[in-house]
């Protein structure tokens, strides 16, 4: 099979092009021929380094899958070759989604919801699962609660809002000028150009002073401690963003604030939730791009590029565009 390749830790001409053998299910394993997958920040952490001790090179990164089961191993009951799957494969444990075959535990594996395309549907295993995660997991937002969603227009982002609007949450986001139509269509409540407005000042006008019950942070850097100044009392913070160095939080300790730090876990029940959503028509994945496997360097400069105009993700199609089915891509 083809697959690519992550020789050294670098920029994204790390990666190389090979034929590697086809994975062979074990017990309790499925086989997928991958269709579609995409790209997260995730991905080019993983390829410069950012974990290295976690990744032994060479490897096959890659952190989506939507596909079709070629073959099943002992003992797996849930699914038969020719079912549609999707899933965001094992983090950190084995091989990832970067080739044209993956085998995958059937514990985190989830029929891929009919509505999608494989190119849509592989767009947010990963993102799904963190949003879901942050918000309903740790964060515990309830209807009639307000949240303030850093970098809407983003791949986590854009999801994020449509799940709190489907929870029955008031949503505040950050984005640039440009991208705030396409935020208000996701159901953003209150659109904040983060370029041209002071995102405190606008929600403590919008909310009488009273803040925000929960804050997504996506973005990282100063926004962990100063969304605290847009938080309310017995708010939540939740950040999806490494942290590495001490921030100042005297704000949330006055506000007796909690905060949660998430690297989302692997699980079928987050993509049936998911399924459930968008079978509602409340989540749809937004493409902002779409490029080939052998174009993944070009597809991690890009998004790795501030400011690069991207909505939503950037998939990555495995087979031809013209098999990976006919349905719309996002908004």
């Amino acid at each position: 099979m083809k697959a690519l390749i992550l020789k050294s830790f670098g920029g994204p001409e790390s990666f190389e092009l090979r034929d590697v053998p086809k994975p062979v299910p074990q017990v309790g394993q499925v086989l997928v021929r991958v269709h579609a997958t995409s790209i997260n920040p995730l991905d080019y952490q993983v390829r410069r380094g950012d974990y290295a001790e976690l990744v032994p090179l060479p490897a096959i990164t890659g952190h989506d899958v939507s596909g079709v089961v070629e073959a099943i191993g002992p003992g797996v009951t849930s699914f038969l070759p020719g079912d549609e799957v999707w899933y965001t494969p094992q983090i950190f444990d084995g091989p990832g989604s970067y080739a044209e075959y993956h085998v995958a535990a059937e514990s985190i594996v989830g029929k891929k919801p009919a509505s999608l395309s494989h190119l849509e549907a592989a767009s947010l295993p990963l993102v799904g699962g963190t949003a879901w995660e942050a918000l309903v997991v740790r964060a515990a937002l309830r209807v009639g609660e307000s949240i303030l969603v850093h970098g809407g227009a983003g791949g986590v982002g854009h999801v994020a809002i449509q799940l709190a609007k489907a929870i029955g949450a008031r949503v505040f986001t950050t984005v640039r000028g440009a991208n705030s139509e396409f935020a208000k269509a996701l159901g953003a409540d209150v659109v904040i150009d983060y370029e041209q407005e002071n995102y405190v000042e606008v929600i403590l006008r919008e909310t009488d002073g009273k803040g925000v019950d929960v804050v997504f942070d996506t973005i990282g850097g100063a926004t962990l401690a100063r969304s605290a100044e847009a938080l309310g009392q017995l708010g939540r913070v939740v950040s999806i963003v490494d942290t590495t160095q001490a921030q100042n939080l005297i704000q949330a300790w006055g506000k007796n604030a909690s905060y949660h730090f998430v690297f989302t876990r692997q699980n079928r029940g987050k993509l049936d939730e998911l399924s459930a959503l968008i079978a509602r028509g409340q989540l749809r994945p937004h493409i902002g791009a779409v490029h080939t496997l052998a174009e993944i360097a070009q597809a991690h400069a890009l998004l790795e590029t501030p400011n690069n105009g991207l909505r939503g993700k950037i998939a990555i199609a495995v087979v031809p565009q013209a098999d990976l089915g006919g349905a719309s891509h996002g908004l």
